[in-house]
């Protein structure tokens, strides 16, 4: 059941945004597995800025893209702390596989066509 559009959809990605930004001071951890959170804040905002939805300001990338890129960013953070190797933090760990676990969720839950057939019947600027 896709019950998320566009609009319920950047909401919750400005506050995932914040979550990765403040996830490791509020953890309680640090090093490399800090820095991946400092840098996915970052890529998520950069990514949430660019799509084109109702939150999104650039408005290049189009929705559905953002939900593949969505789709394949949820996996990998699951799977990171045993790539990258700091599986042995539980804070750090848990912290990755709980913001993937939601990503996840978030990703089932939202209409990315939905969205698609709203802008197209919004008017096209005219020169």
């Amino acid at each position: 059941m896709k019950v998320l559009n566009g609009m319920m959809h950047g909401v919750i990605d400005y506050a995932s945004v914040l979550i990765f930004a403040l996830g490791p001071t509020v953890s309680g951890f640090t090093g490399k597995q800090a820095t991946i959170c400092y840098i996915l804040a970052g890529v998520h905002l950069l990514l949430t800025l660019a799509t084109r939805f109702p939150l999104g300001v650039l408005k290049a990338v189009p929705f559905s893209t953002h939900g593949v890129i969505e789709l394949l960013v949820s996996i990998l953070l699951v799977v990171l702390p045993w790539i990258a190797g700091f599986s042995a933090g539980v804070n750090s760990r848990n912290f990755f596989i709980f913001m993937g676990l939601i990503i996840f969720v978030v990703w089932l839950l939202t209409n990315y066509s939905g969205h698609a057939v709203a802008a197209s019947k919004e008017p096209t600027p005219t020169p």
